[in-house]
C-alpha cells in the first residue's frame, strides 16, 4: 500500500514528505521516550474519563456482574414462597394470568408449581436463601436481595440485550461501556470492560451473542473485550515466531505514527482508537499472561473457589475477576450459560447452584478479605425469572416478578428490598425495573444516570433511556 494512500489523497506529496521529515522521526524518537505519546486522544486513564469530576461521590470503582444466562427461577433461589408450595398442582388463579405474556404456556392448562428446595434463614439478619445455595447463604450479611425486579423481554435474547443496554433494539452501547465511557479506566495495561462465560452442565446453554458487550455507538474503544478462560485467553497475544519484543515495538509504532499522520487529515474518533488499541494489544502481551498465571496463588484460595484456575468454569472465571479487579479493570461481566430449566428443574436447578454457589460467595469473601468489597460491587442474577406454573417437572420464562442480589460498593448488606406477590408472580412491593438497577449502579460509581448522554443521530442517549430512579433504600 502507497504511504499517499494510508495518509489520505488530499495529502500531496510534497507535502506528506515534508511532514513525514519531522512527523515520523519525531513521533519514532519521542515514543521511545515515552511509550504513551502516541496512545490516542483520549488516554485511557481514571482521570480522563468523560465525567470528571464526578457527579458524586463514588462509593464504587468497578463493577463485577454475575450473569446466570437462561432465566434462573426465583423460586428456587432467593423469594420463599410457602403458599404456591401449598397451592401445588392447583390451577393458577385467572387473576394472576389473564392477558399476561407467558413464553410456551400460552393457551395451555396453568397448575402451581411447588418451590422444588426449601429455603432456610441465614445470617444476623434471617435472611431468607434457597438451601441449595448454603455457601451464599454463609455471605447473607454481605447482601442485598432484591425480590420485585420485573423486565420488558420475554426471550432470552432481547431480554440479555434489555438487561445489558437498557432496550430491546439491537446496537445500543453496553452498560460496561458507558460506564468505561464515564470513567475511563484504571490501567493501560487491559482493557476496561472484560467478559467472561462458562458452560453449565445442568440446564440448555442459549447462546450469547457478542454484541451484548459491544459499544454501540460510543466509540468502539470502549466495547468489551472476551477472554477465553482455556488455551490463549485473548487471540495472537502471543508473538509470532521469530518477532521479540523491539521488533513489535517498532513496527507498533511506525503504525501508529502514521494512524497519527491520518488523523491530521481525517479526525476521525475511530483513528484514534486504533492508535489506542494497537499500544494496549502491546502493553496486553506481557499483562495477559502474568494476569492468567494463577499459579502463584495460595492454597487456601484454590480451596475457597474450588479450582486451580484455567478450566473455563465459572470457579475459574471467579478467580480470575478477582485478579482482574486488582489489575484495575472497571467493569468484569461472567456469563454461565445453563439456567434454562424447562424441565426437570428439580434435579437441574440443584446442579446449576452447585456451579456457581460456592465460587460466587468465594468472591465476595476474597475481596472483603483485601478490602475491596467495599469499592466493587456485584450484581448476580439472569435475564428475567421462571413462572409458578408448571411446564411439565420445569418452569417457562418470566418477566413479571424476579430477583437478583447485590454486594459490595455501597450496598446495604443483610437486606432484602421488594416483594412478589404470594405465588412470586407480579412484584408488587417496591417494584424495580432494569433501569433503576442501571441508574443505581451509575450512581453508586459518581455517575448521574440522567446526565451521562451521548448524542448520536439528532438525539441525546441515555443507558437507561427516558427511565430509571435510584433505589436510594439499598443504598448504604
Amino acid at each position: 500500500m502507497h504511504l499517499q494512500d494510508v495518509i489520505g489523497i488530499r495529502n500531496t506529496r510534497r507535502a506528506f514528505l515534508g511532514k513525514s521529515l519531522t512527523g515520523l522521526g519525531t513521533a519514532a524518537l519521542v515514543s521511545l521516550m515515552d511509550p504513551k505519546f502516541l496512545s490516542a486522544a483520549e488516554p485511557q486513564t481514571a482521570a480522563d474519563g468523560l465525567i470528571n469530576p464526578l457527579h458524586f461521590a463514588p462509593k464504587a470503582k468497578r463493577v463485577i456482574w454475575l450473569c446466570m444466562a437462561g432465566g434462573m427461577s426465583h423460586l428456587e433461589s432467593f423469594d420463599h414462597k410457602p403458599k404456591l408450595a401449598a397451592m401445588h398442582d392447583q390451577p393458577m388463579p385467572e387473576s394472576y394470568t389473564k392477558g399476561q405474556p407467558i413464553a410456551q404456556l400460552q393457551g395451555k392448562q396453568l397448575k402451581c408449581f411447588a418451590p422444588q428446595h426449601g429455603f432456610k434463614k441465614f445470617g444476623d439478619n434471617g435472611q431468607e436463601l434457597c438451601e441449595i445455595f448454603p455457601h451464599l447463604g454463609a455471605t447473607s450479611d454481605e447482601i442485598c436481595i432484591i425480590r420485585s425486579l420485573k423486565t420488558e423481554a420475554i426471550n432470552h435474547d432481547p431480554a440479555h440485550t434489555f438487561m445489558n443496554t437498557g432496550t430491546t433494539i439491537s446496537g445500543r452501547a453496553a452498560m460496561g461501556s458507558w460506564l468505561t465511557y464515564g470513567l475511563g479506566a484504571e490501567t493501560d495495561s487491559l482493557p476496561g470492560f472484560v467478559v467472561l462465560t462458562s458452560i453449565g452442565r445442568h440446564g440448555q446453554a442459549q447462546p450469547i451473542a457478542a454484541r451484548q458487550w459491544h459499544s454501540g455507538f460510543l466509540p468502539s474503544r470502549y466495547q468489551g473485550v472476551e477472554f477465553h478462560g482455556t488455551g490463549d485467553p485473548v487471540l495472537y497475544v502471543g508473538s509470532p515466531p521469530g518477532v521479540d519484543v523491539r521488533q513489535q515495538r517498532d513496527v507498533v509504532s511506525e503504525v501508529n505514527a502514521l494512524n497519527g499522520l491520518l488523523n491530521q487529515t481525517e479526525d476521525d474518533p475511530e483513528i484514534a482508537t486504533r492508535i489506542a488499541q494497537y499500544e494496549l494489544a502491546f502493553r496486553m502481551q506481557s499483562s495477559v499472561p502474568e494476569l492468567m498465571h494463577v499459579a502463584d496463588e495460595p492454597e487456601h484460595i484454590f480451596d475457597m473457589y474450588g479450582t486451580r484456575g484455567g478450566d473455563g468454569t465459572f470457579a475459574a472465571n471467579c478467580l480470575l475477576a478477582r485478579r482482574l479487579a486488582e489489575r484495575g479493570v472497571r467493569f468484569i461481566q461472567l456469563y454461565h450459560r445453563g439456567w434454562d430449566h424447562h424441565g426437570d428443574i428439580k434435579n437441574k436447578v440443584k446442579g446449576s447452584a452447585g456451579e456457581v454457589d460456592q465460587p460466587a460467595a468465594a468472591l465476595i469473601k476474597d475481596l472483603k478479605d483485601r478490602g475491596m468489597l467495599d469499592e466493587t460491587l456485584i450484581v448476580f442474577g439472569g435475564e428475567f425469572g421462571r413462572t409458578p406454573m408448571a411446564q411439565g417437572s420445569g418452569r417457562d420464562h418470566h418477566i413479571k416478578g424476579f430477583s437478583m442480589f447485590l454486594a459490595g460498593g455501597g450496598i446495604k448488606g443483610g437486606i432484602t428490598h421488594g416483594a412478589t406477590d404470594e405465588l412470586g408472580y407480579n412484584a408488587v412491593q417496591d417494584v424495580v425495573s432494569v433501569h433503576d438497577v442501571h441508574a443505581t449502579m451509575l450512581r453508586l460509581l459518581g455517575i448521574d444516570h440522567l446526565r451521562q448522554t451521548f448524542r448520536y443521530q439528532g438525539r441525546d442517549f441515555r443507558l437507561t433511556d427516558v427511565h430509571g430512579e435510584v433505589v436510594e433504600a439499598i443504598m448504604a
